[in-house]
């Protein structure tokens, strides 16, 4: 039942980002254009939030625990992220990629339907559960965004003029993408103390989170001390999208971490 209400409100979301989109691209609307596609896509948003508020009423817990569940919070965060961008820098087509991407995710969904239990395991029945997934959903939203727009920024480099402002724009999503993962870090530290008496046991999410959080520092450093060097900071940049790959979803398909509690099952 829980799948057939999201089926309505994916097809409810996704036909009114489409439309905003097509909004912000063909201007039929002139001046108001741009306020009216915004408008339009926090009403998707609002139709996914509607839709989350009912899935955690009736699963009586967060819905954070499946790949499926978190790609839910990454269609909503990605469309934030993008309205926000969109507003404060004007990019018509980061604000398509970032609703596209959302789009993707539902349409996952979509095809591959779960279904879900109601049930947790003792270690994710603590209080730090909830704000540790969601900063770290946030974090990689953020982080993956910005590395598309190194890749972009490397494929200009290399093909046509580059524009230097995608440098600005990802280092801002970058700054608030390791913030977010930074704390995500500390809360998972926090909880895991809370649980098994440990801050840190270098379980392989733990690992590939801090290699992942050891990359955009690499970044960070270099694009602050060495600005000019603006191919390495897009190699960099397009790299460390690799490292968030595997430790977002990629750990779920390595041998050594089918025992960890941080696999999405």
């Amino acid at each position: 039942m829980i799948w057939e209400q999201f089926t309505l409100f994916a097809i409810i979301t996704i036909a009114l980002w489409v439309l905003s989109i097509f909004v912000i691209y063909v201007p039929i609307f002139k001046d108001k254009s741009k306020n009216i596609g915004i408008a339009i896509a926090i009403l998707g948003i609002i139709a996914l939030a509607i839709f989350t508020t009912i899935l955690w009423i009736q699963l009586e817990r967060p819905p954070l625990r499946t790949l499926g569940e978190t790609r839910i919070w990454y269609s909503l965060f990605l469309p934030v992220i993008g309205i926000v961008s969109f507003i404060r820098w004007k990019y018509k087509w980061f604000f398509a990629y970032s609703f596209g991407l959302a789009i993707m995710f539902i349409a996952i969904n979509i095809m591959h339907p779960e279904n879900f239990s109601k049930t947790l395991m003792p270690a994710l029945q603590s209080p730090w559960f909830v704000p540790h997934v969601i900063v770290y959903i946030f974090a990689y939203a953020a982080l993956a965004a910005s590395s598309v727009i190194g890749i972009k920024g490397l494929y200009q480099k290399y093909t046509s003029n580059f524009d230097s402002e995608s440098i600005t724009l990802a280092d801002n999503l970058v700054y608030i993408g390791f913030s977010f993962l930074t704390a995500g870090l500390i809360f998972g530290a926090l909880w895991a103390k809370e649980a098994w008496g440990h801050y840190w046991t270098w379980d392989p999410k733990e690992t590939w989170a801090f290699l992942t959080w050891v990359a955009y520092l690499i970044y960070m450093h270099i694009s602050y001390f060495q600005k000019q060097k603006e191919k390495t900071q897009l190699w960099i940049l397009s790299l460390a999208f690799v490292v968030l790959l595997v430790c977002w979803f990629g750990i779920n398909y390595l041998p050594a971490a089918q025992n960890s509690v941080h696999i999405y099952s």
